[in-house]
């Protein structure tokens, strides 16, 4: 395989986005999750601050932020790491999910 072919090769796959690009978009979205989390956080803590009980809610949001973006990670790299993590989130999600729900049924509940 000569240089061009390699190069033609590497626009198919990168769609003809350089790689500051990709990095670009890659940073954004690794951003955008972290604003994600700090938000729902502070919307946590000023909820519980005002008497509005807690709202797992945010939580769940935040953590599917990173469950998808891992689930993503691990199918296509199939890298142990990514896996737990994701396994991790998605548990998370899931955790949240439930304590959100259990409260919304019974207000009373002790979460």
């Amino acid at each position: 395989m000569d240089k061009e072919e390699i190069l033609k090769k590497s626009r198919e796959e990168n769609k003809n986005m350089d790689v500051y690009d990709l990095e670009v978009q890659r940073d954004g979205r690794n951003i955008g999750a972290v604003v994600a989390v700090i938000l729902a956080f502070v919307f946590f803590v000023i909820q519980l601050c005002t008497g509005g009980g807690k709202n797992y809610a945010l939580f769940a949001i935040a953590a599917s932020v990173f469950a998808s973006t891992f689930i993503v990670k691990a199918v296509k790299r199939k890298r142990k790491h990514e896996i737990v993590v994701a396994l991790f989130y998605t548990i998370a999600t899931v955790l949240f999910s439930i304590l959100h729900i259990c409260k919304l049924v019974n207000p009373a509940f002790g979460f």
